[in-house]
């Protein structure tokens, strides 16, 4: 599923909760070390999706908010999270004030801006003189084996798959950030594998926005296109990555 829209994630909410809610976990421990989060700290995560990152962050201690473009998934946000502050939004029209944190997440949101510069600077203006950003995404498609099984779908809907975008290059999230006049205060590149514990879970991931009929004629694609990532215990093990950065504000 793309970048799609608000009322396009908002159809999925329930379906990405299950399926991909907290896939990228293993990207939130430098996010949050390099932002410096701590107890006490507030944190706002764009982008944050049915509040994975956001029930992370109050069980650290921070002061977390987040903040999403699609309705439905800013209110499993918010019932996930009661003590949370959860609204609509999106990066480039954050809804606080100048100064209201000191920190901020975006984990695979921020390739969905219309213009990256535009969402850096509104992420600018809501934190605190010296406060951090934290962003990651994707790491490019030959990083992921899930890109095989994306692939293949393409074909089968006769499509191209889109080139990887500049974020999803080596060295492309601290230029975005720097670009932004933001000091670059940390990087890296963390492993983010799926794993599956059956085939109807991985098709309906895979899938996940699909309706039935094209789930099941596009079933047998993605399983065979998967064969190559069972796991020996049953089940499937994609291997995949996520690139993060961190920055400053002056």
């Amino acid at each position: 599923m793309d970048g799609g829209g608000g009322e396009r994630w908002s159809a999925v909410a329930d379906g990405w909760a299950e399926l991909w809610g907290s896939f990228a976990e293993p990207v939130w421990a430098p996010l949050l070390t390099a932002s410096r989060i701590g107890p006490g700290s507030r944190v706002l995560d764009v982008g944050c999706g049915t509040g994975e990152l956001v029930a992370h962050l109050v069980r650290a201690g921070a002061v977390a908010a987040g903040v999403d473009p699609a309705p439905a998934m800013a209110r499993r946000a918010s019932e996930r999270n009661p003590t949370a502050t959860v609204l609509d939004g999106d990066v480039e029209h954050l809804p606080f004030e100048d100064a209201a944190f000191d920190a901020v997440l975006a984990v695979n949101a921020l390739q969905f801006a219309d213009d990256v510069g535009d969402g850096l600077a509104e992420v600018a203006r809501v934190l605190v003189p010296g406060g951090r950003v934290g962003i990651a995404c994707w790491a490019e498609g030959a990083r992921n084996d899930l890109d095989v099984v994306e692939r293949a779908v393409a074909e089968a809907y006769e499509e191209d798959v889109p080139p990887d975008g500049p974020l999803r290059a080596e060295g492309g999230l601290e230029s975005a950030l720097a670009d932004a006049g933001l000091d670059v205060v940390g990087a890296g590149i963390v492993d983010v594998s799926w794993a599956v514990p059956d085939d109807d879970r991985l098709v309906r991931g895979v899938l996940l926005g699909e309706d039935e009929r094209t789930t099941a004629e596009l079933a047998p694609t993605v399983l065979r296109a998967a064969a190559p990532f069972r796991a020996p215990a049953g089940g499937y093990r994609l291997a995949n990555a996520f690139r993060w950065a961190v920055a400053g504000v002056r």
